[in-house]
């Protein structure tokens, strides 16, 4: 008989092997993944190994199950996963202070990203929307942030960002001015301008 441990690794190798499988087949949100049978032949492992893997990731919201169907990949992007974890982990008002400054920490370093990696940097769709009469600060960032061509990154700030508009903090709203006044530090190369204006966008410092 396997031991608790032994069934534990059995189970996260199942996991990881579907995470890949499902990369390598290139399926996304609303694609049907395979069936128990065919995944319990292509993984070598047993099809109530499988089962509980799917149900897993069932009930953390990354598949859905329909009956007469099959088995789907939800999109969990600012799902109910978010709410759930926030209603038991970020009740307390350190965690809820935690998210936002980490959240500020992962832009901040985007940015040095940004301007380590960067050759000619074309900041002209950024620009187009301070241009806007309403800026989304969401959008401005993943702009940006997507800059930093760094893939882990960019999932962290998403999931950082969810977590963050669903404590209802006060949503973060900034003038035009201090936008652009960031692009064209980015724009010149200058990370210590770039970090500062970043600071008075968000509050961190006096303009």
């Amino acid at each position: 008989m396997k031991s608790k441990s032994q069934n534990s690794k059995v189970y996260i190798e199942i996991v990881k092997q579907l995470r890949e499988m499902i990369a390598a087949d290139g399926l996304k949100t609303g694609d049907k993944i395979p069936s128990e049978r065919e995944l319990s032949e292509r993984l070598i492992v047993g099809r109530s190994s499988v089962r509980e893997a799917l149900r897993a990731l069932e009930l953390l919201g990354l598949i859905e199950t329909r009956r007469g169907e099959g088995t789907f990949i939800r999109d969990f992007q600012g799902n109910q996963l978010v709410q759930l974890l926030s209603t038991f982990i970020l009740q307390d008002e350190k965690a809820r202070r935690d998210v936002k400054e980490t959240k500020y920490c992962i832009e901040m370093d985007s940015l040095r990203l940004i301007l380590q990696k960067a050759s000619g940097l074309n900041l002209e769709d950024i620009f187009g929307l301070v241009g806007k009469a309403k800026i989304n600060d969401d959008e401005f960032f993943h702009h940006l942030i997507v800059l930093a061509d760094n893939h882990l990154v960019l999932r962290i700030w998403v999931i950082l960002k969810d977590y963050y508009h669903s404590q209802d903090f006060e949503k973060e709203i900034a003038r035009p001015e201090d936008y652009r006044a960031l692009l064209e530090a980015l724009s010149a190369g200058d990370e210590e301008l770039a970090i500062e204006k970043y600071k008075v966008l968000r509050k961190m410092s006096k303009s």
